[in-house]
């Protein structure tokens, strides 16, 4: 296993470790966010492996659509111009017992720039849906099958 695989795993782990002690629960608001061109907007972070939605955690004291309006604007500067749908919540066993996720989708929002990798994201941008990059996490793919086909939704992220 690369040095750098061993890192970001054990750089996990200890955050869960830490949640499981601080938290009951922990919550994740992400969102599939789909623009005019029907092109979905994804993240590829530095510390884990694959492209995702833009999300993350819910913080003590802040609501879930908070987190997630944060989380767009940090992800890829993007603002809510309508209410986002909410798809469904998903339990997250894979990493961690306690772990859940809520999926919306947002189709009306603005985009003040595109997103600049930093520390946290080394690439973010808009994909056409037959065009989905190479190491799209399974899950995310499968999230986006569901959205546009209508497809039922597993209870397992």
């Amino acid at each position: 296993m690369p040095l750098y695989d061993l890192f970001v795993r054990l750089r996990s782990r200890a955050f869960h470790t830490y949640f499981r002690f601080a938290r009951g629960m922990t919550l994740g608001a992400q969102a599939c966010v789909i623009d005019a061109q029907n092109r979905v907007f994804l993240v590829r972070h530095t510390y884990i492996s694959g492209w995702h939605f833009p999300g993350g955690g819910v913080e003590t004291g802040e609501t879930i659509l908070e987190a997630l309006t944060r989380e767009l604007a940090e992800e890829a500067n993007l603002t809510l111009a309508a209410p986002p749908e909410l798809r469904a919540v998903f339990f997250n066993a894979r990493i961690s017992r306690r772990d859940h996720i809520a999926l919306f989708l947002v189709r009306d929002f603005n985009q003040s720039a595109p997103r600049l990798p930093d520390r946290e994201l080394a690439e973010t941008g808009f994909f056409a849906l037959d065009q989905l990059p190479e190491g799209l996490h399974p899950s995310t793919r499968d999230r986006i099958n569901e959205i546009l086909h209508g497809t039922p939704h597993p209870v397992l992220w």
